[in-house]
């Protein structure tokens, strides 16, 4: 992002309706996408699970180029994050937006107490987060999701250990 200024914030209410179109934006062309993500990300705004202060946007520049949300999951009794959706307008992909975005997100989640994220995706990508096979971690996919793509990060160096099925908000249908 050299010479270019990057901001993560929380999203307000005024970003709303920008935030609808980068999603839907932002997977138009994705290979795993349904189409809905915007859909679900407003949603899960409604729901239960919706936590504000990980509902961030990436502001390069005066304007919007990414969103991350994390919301409330568990994985047996346990608290922990599901990461979904990340999306970054494509002219700002290969710059650090996604980046920035999950690692505030992850520092934000870390204060607020969350020991574990989750997330459904690229292994490749996550891993530089700290992401492994939620398997590894005692963490079992729900159903219908493809364990091989079910990915999980510990937040904090004293995480205490987790055992048994993620659980989602009724929002993500699973």
């Amino acid at each position: 992002m050299e010479g270019r200024r990057l901001c993560i914030r929380r999203e307000t209410s005024e970003d709303v309706a920008d935030v609808h179109a980068l999603v839907r934006a932002a997977f138009a062309a994705a290979e795993h996408s349904d189409g809905t993500e915007q859909d679900l990300v407003a949603a899960l705004r409604r729901s239960g699970a919706f936590l504000p202060a990980l509902s961030l946007v990436a502001v390069v520049d005066g304007r919007l180029a990414g969103h991350v949300l994390f919301t409330r999951a568990h994985v047996g009794r346990s608290p922990v994050l599901a990461l979904a959706p990340l999306a970054v307008l494509p002219a700002y992909r290969r710059q650090g937006v996604g980046s920035a975005l999950v690692r505030e997100g992850h520092r934000i989640g870390r204060g607020l107490g969350y020991a574990y994220a989750l997330v459904l995706g690229d292994a490749r990508y996550y891993r530089r987060f700290g992401y492994e096979n939620a398997r590894r971690l005692g963490i079992e996919a729900p159903p219908g999701l493809p364990a091989a793509c079910f990915l999980a990060a510990r937040l904090a160096e004293d995480a205490r250990p987790v055992r048994g099925m993620a659980v989602y908000a009724g929002e993500f249908g699973l």
